[in-house]
């Protein structure tokens, strides 16, 4: 029996940039010890697998593994996953029910041809990181407390999963990332990270971002969605949102692999929107 995958890069235009995804699109028969496998096998950061739903509906049951282990939500490949489905069922809403609760999507076709996927996260929520917390991380990192902007106070914010929030005082601090990935991936797993967010506020409408995820096996994200979520509440919480707001997250420009997001965050709904292209990479089968 075989399985078919999909491949799609998230986040971007090009299939040489953004962050890619392996899509399963029928994993009814699988069950968890498969699903790892094949995310391991196929070595993006996150596979997307589709247990089970009603295609008339358009509502499905979604898990999402990393090479290493099950996540309760990804952004990039929910992404990826909703281009795929719009392409095979055309564009228009559907509704994913992950483990980290029921994600509403909407896909549409843009004037190029592309298809665009704007998700609404689960509530999110923000704290301040608890010193303990915050000097772990610096510590893995190789960053001092003289690396951070103090008008963007460390955090730990939940868009599906949590996230420390750490913003650099610096572009070329956010460029200089090279981090210790074993004791990283140890705090991270001490205090229940997915992944650390790094950013850097360039202005109020435009940050860039930086995300390792040692504990998923993947030394950075070129491109997070459900991190992207997370910050959306984290600036709502610090009240940087003060009306409806379109805020843009460059991400994977160090590495080499652009990506674009897009988040729409308002002062009283909890939720998060985060938009973004998927353009298929391959396809293979396992």
């Amino acid at each position: 029996m075989t399985t078919e995958i999909l491949r799609y890069s998230a986040f971007t235009h090009d299939p040489a940039g953004g962050n890619p995804a392996g899509v399963v699109l029928d994993a009814s028969r699988l069950d968890d010890t498969a699903m790892l496998a094949i995310a391991a096998e196929v070595g993006y950061s996150e596979t997307a697998f589709v247990t089970g739903g009603d295609a008339e509906r358009r509502r499905f049951r979604v898990r999402y593994f990393s090479p290493l282990a099950e996540v309760a939500f990804c952004g990039h490949a929910t992404v990826a996953l909703a281009v795929a489905l719009a392409e095979r069922l055309g564009p228009g809403e559907v509704v994913l029910d992950t483990p980290a609760g029921e994600i509403p999507v909407s896909t549409a076709v843009d004037g190029t041809g592309a298809v665009r996927a704007t998700l609404t996260s689960v509530p999110t929520r923000s704290r301040p990181a608890l010193p303990a917390e915050r000097d772990a991380a610096l510590g893995a990192l190789g960053w001092t407390a003289a690396d951070l902007d103090p008008a963007l106070p460390a955090h730990v914010a939940f868009g599906g999963n949590d996230h420390l929030v750490l913003a650099a005082a610096s572009r070329a601090r956010l460029a200089g990332l090279d981090y210790d990935f074993d004791a990283l991936a140890e705090v991270m797993r001490r205090y229940g990270w997915t992944t650390v967010d790094l950013v850097w506020r360039e202005s109020a409408e435009r940050y860039h971002a930086r995300n390792p995820f040692p504990v998923g096996g993947v030394m950075e994200d070129p491109a997070t969605g459900a991190a992207a979520a997370a910050f959306g509440g984290y600036l709502r919480e610090l009240g940087l949102v003060t009306g409806p707001a379109t805020i843009a997250i460059r991400q994977g420009e160090d590495m080499g692999r652009t990506s674009e997001l897009l988040i729409e965050v308002g002062p009283r709904d909890p939720r998060t929107r985060v938009t973004g292209q998927a353009v298929p990479v391959s396809g293979a089968s396992v």
